[in-house]
């Protein structure tokens, strides 16, 4: 199967088990740059070769998670909307200073303003591959971003959804603990502590999220599709020229990872292993059942190219 780059349908891929354990990663962003809405385009031609990618899924479907594996394997930059936000704010630059006064009245930023603080970083990556979070939350964000990186001749090539059940993810929350100065999560129904209740890195008690109930979970599970169905919609429909939509279904991170690897992999050839991955890898696939792991998986995303973009809908 050949992945195409001018308007392809999504897909649905099965689940895919593996034993590998959840990562929590998060990439520090250099000094903020100033942001230029029509500076010059890129003189080189996309040729969708570079990955350009957002990922949508529910309050605790494991997109943190995901993304980190990807960063952790390839040569792929994760940028956190937050983080750039709080960067330009703290390097008093001239959309962190309209920012900060906008947040300071306890207003929401305007989709503008978080378009510069996006943009600003997007237009020094040139052709690096790149997984945005946080960004764009709404149709009309996504709208916005859109324009943007078309007229910079960068478009979205990869657009992810995590198709896991509202069951599904209601009991994983209920078993989440995390270790809030490091971020790691684990879970007492899979990803376990090495020992309950404490760190495996520091030792240092677990907590819960005060969020992590099913009352909030609803309210957080309603924003989701208000917001999001319209955007998974947009980027299905024939508007979108560019990015490829897939959808992967699983349970647990652990399921969707294999599916999510084999289909950058197949889409993006050309990306390249960090080097710690690679001698990771060759001692993993020393082993049969993983080598039969990696051949399932790319089997599963062939197999899955299909041609209805809504397969992502409830």
């Amino acid at each position: 199967m050949t992945f195409l780059f001018a308007r392809a349908p999504s897909i649905r891929i099965a689940p895919i088990p593996t034993a590998a354990r959840s990562i929590s990663h998060s990439v520090s962003v250099s000094k903020a740059l100033p942001f230029y809405l029509n500076n010059l385009r890129s003189t080189e031609q996309n040729d969708g070769k570079v990955l350009r990618m957002l990922m949508f899924g529910k309050p605790g479907a494991g997109k943190g998670t995901l993304s980190a594996r990807l960063v952790k394997k390839y040569d792929i930059l994760s940028l956190s909307t937050g983080d750039l936000l709080r960067q330009h704010i703290a390097e008093r630059t001239e959309v962190g200073r309209q920012a900060e006064e906008i947040v300071a009245q306890g207003n929401l930023l305007p989709d503008d303003v978080m378009l510069k603080v996006v943009a600003s970083k997007l237009e020094s990556l040139n052709n690096r591959h790149w997984i945005l979070d946080g960004f764009p939350r709404t149709l009309g964000q996504g709208k916005l971003l859109d324009a943007h990186l078309q007229n910079q001749n960068a478009p979205l090539s990869l657009v992810v959804n995590l198709d896991v059940a509202d069951n599904v993810i209601l009991s994983r929350i209920s078993d989440r603990w995390v270790h809030l100065p490091s971020g790691r999560v684990y879970n007492m129904s899979y990803n376990r502590p090495k020992v309950d209740g404490f760190d495996d890195e520091t030792g240092e008690p677990l907590t819960r999220r005060p969020d992590d109930n099913p009352e909030i979970f609803s309210r957080r599970l309603k924003k989701f599709y208000d917001s999001t169905s319209p955007l998974l919609a947009y980027y299905a429909s024939s508007v979108n020229k560019s990015a490829r939509l897939v959808t992967l279904q699983g349970e647990t991170s652990d399921e969707i990872w294999p599916q999510l690897d084999a289909a950058v992999r197949r889409s993006f050839p050309s990306i390249r292993e960090r080097a710690s991955s690679i001698a990771q890898r060759r001692y993993s696939l020393s082993d049969p059942f993983t080598m039969e792991q990696e051949k399932r998986a790319i089997k599963r995303a062939a197999a899955s190219d299909g041609p209805n973009p809504s397969n992502f809908l409830n």
